[in-house]
């Protein structure tokens, strides 16, 4: 008896290379155990670690020039003669191992995002790379313009704004805690709120946001910012409140610009495909 072998599908002709949408679809890396996984999460996060404790040495190398820079706005605002107190022992202390903690994060922030993309890297699709990179630099570069709204003119309009109830039935004599307290709550704030513009672009770039969407809410935007501003203020006198709001709703402005400047340019690419 003869073995006939099975004939095989060669009518189906040569297999036709793969897309690029398909390739972009794929991941760049081969699947990881969950052993492996946690590993990997191990090594960044004590090499993040390292960088921060570097980062902290630093801090402290330079520690009197950062905290006069912080206290800065506040001293100004101060009455002649007056200064900032503290009534707990350790509480000076404190504040300065706390903002070299802080500065030590920020110092090593670039590298720790760096073991975070690494991290993240094999698991991510080839078409969602090339989002990571200027994600982190726009968000970045957000937070630091934030930041430095803070300081130079919100915080500083603030603290001229208490220290105005200085009297000679009332001195204004803060707590070394509760400034830097309340310079650090704005601080992250301000940084959050100047994340706006880079949210939007991504967005809009995914087809999630249009500008003809957020011109369309424009009013109720403008109502949700005035009443998040009064909230968050820590006094409730409308122009403290105004000196929230503006850059809000300046920031909700130019978002509206980025969204139709990244709209119309997928519009033309999807008319000419």
């Amino acid at each position: 008896m003869t073995l006939v072998p099975f004939p095989g599908p060669q009518s189906a002709g040569p297999v036709p290379p793969p897309d690029d949408d398909d390739l972009a679809e794929q991941p760049s890396a081969g699947a990881m155990s969950f052993l492996e996984h946690l590993d990997e999460l191990r090594k960044r996060i004590v090499r993040s670690c390292l960088a921060i404790a570097v980062g902290v040495l630093a801090g402290f190398a330079f520690i009197n020039r950062i905290v006069d820079f912080i206290l800065a706005p506040t001293r100004r605002a101060l009455p002649p003669g007056v200064k900032m107190i503290y009534t707990q022992p350790g509480e000076a202390f404190s504040l300065y191992v706390t903002i070299a903690l802080i500065m030590g994060i920020v110092i090593a922030a670039p590298y720790i995002m760096l073991q975070v993309w690494l991290f993240i890297a094999p698991g991510l699709y080839v078409n969602e790379k090339k989002f990571a990179i200027p994600f982190v630099l726009f968000t970045t570069i957000g937070f630091l313009l934030g930041a430095a709204f803070n300081h130079y003119i919100s915080f500083p309009f603030m603290m001229a704004f208490f220290a105005s109830f200085n009297s000679t039935e009332l001195a204004f004599m803060p707590k070394l805690d509760d400034v830097f307290g309340l310079y650090y709550k704005m601080l992250l704030g301000m940084g959050i709120v100047f994340q706006m513009p880079t949210v939007v672009f991504f967005l809009a770039k995914m087809k999630i946001l249009t500008a003809r969407f957020l011109v369309t809410n424009l009013k109720y935007a403008v109502l949700i910012i005035f009443v998040a501003a009064a909230v968050i203020t820590p006094s409730g006198d409308m122009m403290t409140q105004t000196i929230f709001a503006a850059p809000m709703v300046g920031l909700y402005l130019l978002s509206i610009l980025i969204a139709w400047i990244v709209g119309p340019k997928r519009v033309k690419a999807e008319q000419n495909d």
